[in-house]
């Protein structure tokens, strides 16, 4: 399964642990920023950064396995069955108990990323069951691998309202929602819809399915194709609108740059609200991915993201101009990220992607996940915020949704992003991020600025620092003081390895009023 996985992404590429190297500096004619005249290039939802609770961590069940678990402490399922993707070895999975929404810290944390979209979806999505009754079944019905119960979906619905964020989902497509010609059928559609107005609930946006040129290992029929996938969209299609009409129809929510996501999206045949797509570099070690920590700071791993929108971009103009394109899904690798994911390591790319995406106009970016597996924004065991939250926080708190051209190229390690800065009208944020291992960079800033760096002793450290005091919650449970250090105008420099946002609240930027 693993190579029908890799052969929808990009690249592969054997694990080396790094610390970050002695260095030099070369600030030889270093680029110039005069913030006040950074010119407006486009603008994000203002819930561009977002994430996804997989629909298996809400029912609880098989989930990728963490590298450094033991199968004798594996947990034991509360009912028989398993819910491992079709053609998937077993032994890539874990039990896991369903996640708890109502977790004051995991809301905090959660809150504290809002305005956000949470997607509640992933591959158990496409063969999940609904049980619209007060007491859920203890076995799922034929045709489905999972029991979403009346309880646990309140507390998606709580859990949505509580922390800013509106539900995107998915629904189920497998052989227990099909009649007896293989057509899907809205039933159960319907009965999640209806309950979810019942409670006070909202589906701000759907994609039909989850990954549609992955739809075996997603339990659809065999031999499902764009034909049988476009026969059934339609059917969703007129049925959302009848439903739940505010609700976006986003499309078609394929993974990677292959041909079957065209064939997929020209079968949708109905004006979709947003193009969405899924994209990883690679697959991860657990599924036979071989990735090379040294690489991930380079331009080939970095713009991996960048040759994949163009194809979906390339597509959005063909089939649908004009509409917005939203990344439902995207973290380092796919199959659960690759060890170093939950490391600062990986920070570069969730930020670096970040910035290029926001520059390009894609107005979603939802990270998966929030809290399960290797690639969580937050360690599902401690519910400890890792290295690539406290990157989203700065984010979240600095960057606007007025993106500005940073007049910086990629020609040297410096990747320069800038935006309005949120909450202070003229105000202008720039992301900086050094990604030479060996030298300090260097800017010259025309005014005044406020300096967030975030480092690590090695990159491969799963704790970081803001201007070298370790970020971690209080005693209290409370996010800590993110503060500050004043940087003069005139050179400022980027030590290697480092990632900073840069406030400048007294711009004075025309575009930012």
């Amino acid at each position: 399964m693993s190579h029908r996985i890799a052969a929808a992404l990009c690249g592969c590429i054997a694990s080396v642990w790094l610390a970050v190297p002695a260095f030099s500096a070369t600030f030889a004619d270093p680029p110039r920023i005069d913030p006040a005249n950074l010119p407006r290039v486009g603008t994000i939802d203002e819930r561009f950064q977002s994430y996804n609770i997989e629909m298996v961590e809400i029912t609880g069940g098989r989930f990728w396995r963490p590298y450094r678990s033991r199968p004798d402490a594996e947990p034991t399922p509360p009912h028989p069955g398993s819910n491992t993707p079709e053609g998937m070895d077993a032994h890539l999975f874990r039990y896991r108990p369903p996640i708890d929404l109502t977790n004051t810290r995991l809301r905090m944390l959660a809150a504290a990323l809002g305005p956000a979209y949470v997607r509640v979806s992933g591959t158990w999505a496409n063969t999940t069951y609904f049980a619209d009754s007060d007491e859920p079944p203890s076995l799922s019905p034929p045709g489905f691998k999972a029991v979403l119960s009346r309880e646990q979906w309140l507390h998606v619905v709580r859990f949505s309202q509580s922390v800013n964020a509106q539900i995107v989902m998915s629904f189920a497509i497998g052989a227990g929602n099909r009649d007896a010609t293989g057509v899907w059928t809205p039933d159960q559609a319907q009965r999640l819809l209806a309950y979810t107005h019942s409670i006070g609930g909202k589906i701000a946006a759907a994609e039909f399915m989850n990954e549609p040129n992955l739809a075996a290992m997603g339990g659809a029929p065999a031999g499902y194709d764009a034909a049988a996938y476009g026969r059934d969209f339609k059917l969703f299609y007129s049925f959302m609108k009848r439903a739940s009409p505010d609700t976006m129809i986003l499309g078609p929510g394929a993974v990677g740059a292959t041909p079957a996501a065209s064939d997929f999206l020209a079968a949708s045949g109905h004006d979709l609200d947003a193009l969405s797509y899924h994209y990883y570099k690679t697959v991860s070690e657990r599924c036979g991915g071989k990735s090379v920590p040294e690489t991930t700071l380079s331009e080939d791993w970095l713009s991996g993201t960048d040759h994949v929108l163009s194809f979906y971009r390339a597509l959005r103009d063909r089939f649908e101009p004009g509409k917005p394109i939203w990344l439902t899904e995207t973290a380092d690798a796919a199959c659960g990220g690759n060890p170093w994911a939950a490391t600062f390591l990986d920070t570069f790319r969730y930020l670096d992607q970040l910035g290029r995406l926001a520059r390009a106009g894609v107005q979603v970016v939802m990270h998966n996940t929030l809290a399960a597996s290797d690639y969580g924004l937050i360690d599902e065991k401690s519910l400890q915020p890792r290295p690539n939250y406290w990157g989203a926080l700065l984010w979240r708190r600095l960057m606007g949704t007025i993106v500005l051209a940073s007049a910086v190229s990629f020609q040297s390690s410096l990747h320069v992003y800038a935006h309005c800065l949120r909450g202070a009208p003229g105000g202008v944020s720039l992301l900086v991020i050094n990604t030479d291992r060996n030298a300090s960079h260097a800017l010259v800033l025309s005014t005044a600025a406020e300096r967030y760096s975030l480092g690590a002793t090695g990159l491969g450290d799963s704790d970081v620092k803001l201007n070298g005091s370790t970020l971690r919650l209080n005693v209290g449970d409370e996010l800590p003081n993110i503060a500050s250090e004043p940087v003069a105008a005139g050179m400022v420099t980027f030590d290697p390895g480092t990632i900073t946002f840069l406030a400048i609240p007294v711009a004075a930027n025309n575009a930012c009023r």
